[in-house]
């Protein structure tokens, strides 16, 4: 059975919000630049790894290349 919430449907208070913990834990974060909240961080995270996976493919497709013609060209002037 679920259990029901207590108190007037639509109205709630946050003793966070009212001593303005919640504003200052926001503006702490804006100006760290560094999200304080799990879900934040696992967001910001993910977004640089996001960014970073396109271009380790470019640049291990480069290496590769880079090794095939220098195996090709000692091949040739061999």
């Amino acid at each position: 059975m679920a259990r029901r919430k207590k108190g007037i449907p639509g109205v709630s208070f946050s003793w966070k919000r009212a001593t303005g913990l919640s504003a200052a834990k926001g503006k702490l974060s804006r100006q760290i630049g560094i999200p304080l909240t799990k879900s934040g961080r696992q967001r910001k995270i993910g977004k640089a790894v996001g960014c970073c996976v396109p271009f380790t493919f470019l640049l291990v497709g480069f290496f590769l290349a880079a090794a095939g013609v220098g195996h090709v060209l000692k091949e040739v002037l061999a």
